[in-house]
């Protein structure tokens, strides 16, 4: 192939020249709140029905549903998730502890909540085994069988199982209501993003350890015993083995097989919710809401990437929600898609949710005229088809081989999560696993990898010296780049690795420099004392050597007068002499001139070079080019660092503290510090946030690391350096 060439010429670009030179503009694309809220106060034709096609979908395709292209198919599609529905429905209402049909309720009412106001074409609503049994170990734990013991016969004690299924019931139905109606108000406020936090990892952990679960709870049915219920932390070891040693150890007095029993023929009236029981189920009902949805979305934006059409994720959960509220009157328990279900739906040509409706009316007829056909059925035979359709889930034991060759701590979630969901039951599984998730992200920000980069030459590139060979470090330049966003929980790390990357320990140079600063002040007050004391002696001598020639008595001086008339000049020239040579004498006499002024240039550069670098390696050092004086490094000839902050996405206010603390305390050992990569987001917030002054001009924020390098380079006239590092590139 052949080798690609690009070139580019053009002028070193700071933060102020950017801004002028791509003309940043001060407006803003967002409307003002106000303008926000008098928009959706407006009301208007087309305000109302966009409003209504985005809440209620179905006005909006169903209208335009063609017979030609989707009628067989839906019409195939939905008689075969209506089959499924009946065995599935009946068999998942046991692992919610409630009767076989209370299952096909659920698999009625809330797939026609859906089939109006969902936005996904191919998944079946319904039963699903994780939601079931995280319903059913909440009826269980409110609703034990010791709660509804009475007299018998002969003294005998029997669990009213009337009674009993009936609170189960109303436990299960509160339940749904309360977590239909958190689904709802995320929906609302536009939280659906809240899923992302539950990892792919977590979910396929979660829903395997479920999985388990699941198998657990039908062991019963499959071996015909009545172990003791137990729930909480190890509740699944102990289902197990009373299972195991009931059975095997023949305790059971009668062997019989337990059939689906009666199944009331036509629809029962919709019933409020039992509101006192909210605050029993409050924990476990945003549990079920929280992972009925992650379910619903991943499956739902599965089918819609395949297919080429969009889930709206926040308007998914109104619908799931409104399924849930809806058929929890109707005497259902919580709702969510089925894979089984919904690839059988989308296998067999179904194109929208009208296979939904067609499957639900399936249902109806089973539960109007053939309900009491299933009378007989064994309830293991429904465990068996529990079984079969947990299939699915027990692959997903083949994330592990896979995680462990791509990533690791991908890995460590999935098998916590699984962990903590055997021990710990279903709802203290899941608040452990999202923890763990969340602690890994924070780890992962606090402990990123952080490079020293080189320029590759002849390129504009710069790269991890450690990892490229041909990355090579520019003399005098440091470039430090974090891999992940600067914030509070890492910053302080930041700092560290910066020092110790680039060699520089601020700290020892600080201390170091106020030493020297505190020796020179101590050196220049000793040489002001002893100036002072040197004056005060001048003075002294100044003075008695003036009193001892100028204290003559008149009558001396006309004598002298006389004599000098009589002499002639030589005598008035000895005088002078004399009076010249003893002046000349006086401040030859350990006097300090007046006139002699030391210098301070020199005293500077003494000093300077006594500054606790050792030898001729100080602060500061003196070169040919004129500001390249400036700020080397004690012992390692750096004089500018480079922060690469391109990965930053934003800035709080330690960041924006830590970033001060660098250009200052670099700066007062002469150290220049640069920003190179800065995204317009976070400059706005470094604006913002006052960052930028008068000692952090914005001329030291660059658009790239190549802008930095070329402008230090060139302010400190190295040309040669520069015509090396070309922007002429092969590829």
């Amino acid at each position: 192939m052949k080798e690609i060439e690009y070139f580019v010429q053009r002028e070193v670009l700071d933060e102020i020249r950017l801004d002028e030179v791509a003309q940043k503009g001060t407006w803003s694309v967002k409307p003002r709140l106000g303008e926000r809220v008098k928009e959706s106060l407006r009301c208007s034709g087309p305000r109302l029905k966009h409003i209504l096609l985005s809440w209620i979908p179905v006005l909006g395709w169903l209208p335009r549903y063609s017979f030609r292209e989707n009628a067989v198919g839906d019409l195939i599609s939905g008689c075969s998730v209506g089959i499924m529905h009946l065995p599935q429905g009946m068999a998942y209402a046991l692992l919610a502890s409630l009767r076989p049909v209370f299952g096909l309720y659920t698999s009625l009412y809330p797939v026609l909540v859906y089939f109006i106001f969902g936005t996904s074409r191919h998944i079946s609503i319904g039963t699903f085994a994780v939601i079931s049994i995280m319903i059913g170990s909440v009826t269980e734990r409110l609703a034990p069988d010791s709660n509804f013991i009475v007299n018998g016969t002969n003294g005998t004690e029997t669990v009213n199982l009337d009674e009993r299924d009936a609170y189960r019931v109303q436990i299960a139905c509160s339940l749904t209501v309360l977590a239909g109606i958190f689904q709802i108000l995320l929906g609302v406020v536009r939280f659906g993003f809240v899923v992302t936090y539950l990892s792919e990892p977590l979910v396929r952990g979660y829903t395997t350890g479920s999985a388990c679960h699941v198998c657990v709870s039908q062991l019963k049915y499959l071996f015909g015993v009545s172990p003791a219920r137990f729930a909480g932390p190890l509740s699944l070891i102990y289902i197990i083995a009373a299972t195991i040693i009931t059975h095997f150890c023949g305790l059971t007095d009668k062997y019989y097989i337990d059939v689906v029993g009666e199944i009331p023929s036509g629809l029962k009236a919709p019933r409020a919710p039992d509101a006192t029981l909210f605050s029993k189920v409050l924990g476990d009902a945003f549990a079920v809401a929280i992972v009925g949805y992650a379910i619903n979305i991943s499956l739902g934006k599965t089918f819609a990437l395949k297919h080429g059409y969009k889930v709206d994720s926040n308007q998914e959960l109104v619908a799931l929600g409104l399924s849930n509220t809806v058929g929890g009157f109707f005497q259902c328990y919580s709702v969510t898609s089925s894979l089984s279900r919904s690839l059988v739906q989308e296998s067999t040509g179904g194109k929208t949710q009208v296979a939904g409706l067609i499957s639900s009316i399936i249902v109806l007829i089973a539960v109007l005229k053939i309900g009491s056909l299933f009378e007989d059925l064994p309830k293991a035979v429904l465990s068996t088809i529990v079984f079969v359709n947990l299939k699915g889930m027990f692959k997903q034991f083949m994330d592990v081989p896979s995680l462990w060759k791509t990533n690791k701590v991908d890995l460590l979630v999935w098998l916590v999560t699984f962990t903590s969901t055997i021990l710990l039951n279903l709802d203290l599984g899941l608040a452990v696993s999202i923890g763990f998730s969340m602690l890994t992200v924070i780890f992962r920000t606090q402990l990123p990898h952080y490079s020293i980069l080189g320029n590759v030459p002849g390129t504009d590139l710069y790269l991890d010296t450690e990892k490229y060979k041909e990355a090579k470090e520019i003399p005098g330049i440091k470039i430090f780049r974090s891999s992940t966003t600067i914030y509070y929980t890492n910053a302080e790390m930041y700092l560290e690795v910066l020092q110790e990357k680039s060699g520089i320990e601020i700290g020892k140079l600080l201390t170091a420099k106020k030493k020297q600063q505190a020796k020179q002040k101590r050196k220049q007050e000793k040489e002001k004392k002893k100036a002072k004391k040197e004056e005060k002696k001048q003075k002294k001598a100044v003075k008695h050597l003036a009193n001892g020639t100028f204290s003559l008595k008149e009558s001396e001086i006309s004598k002298r007068k006389v004599s000098e008339e009589t002499n002639g000049q030589r005598q008035g020239n000895g005088v002078a002499l004399t009076l010249k040579e003893t002046t000349a004498n006086g401040l030859g006499n350990g006097q300090v001139n007046w006139a002699y002024q030391p210098d301070t240039t020199m005293s500077e550069s003494d000093s300077d070079s006594d500054t606790g670098c050792h030898g001729d390696e100080s602060i500061t050092q003196v070169s040919h080019h004129s500001d390249e004086g400036k700020g080397r490094a004690c012992g390692s000839g750096t004089h500018s660092i480079i922060l690469d902050i391109s990965t930053t996405s934003f800035v709080d206010s330690v960041t924006v503290k830590t970033l001060k603390n660098i250009f200052r305390d670099f700066g007062e050992v002469d150290l220049e510090i640069y920003l190179a990569g800065c995204q317009a987001c976070v400059v706005e917030q470094l604006e913002t946030a006052g960052f930028f002054s008068e000692s952090i001009p914005k001329s030291r924020l660059f658009v790239t690391v190549h802008d930095a390098v070329l402008h230090i380079l060139n302010k400190l006239g190295q040309k040669d350096f520069m015509l090396d590092m070309s922007c002429n590139t092969q590829m």
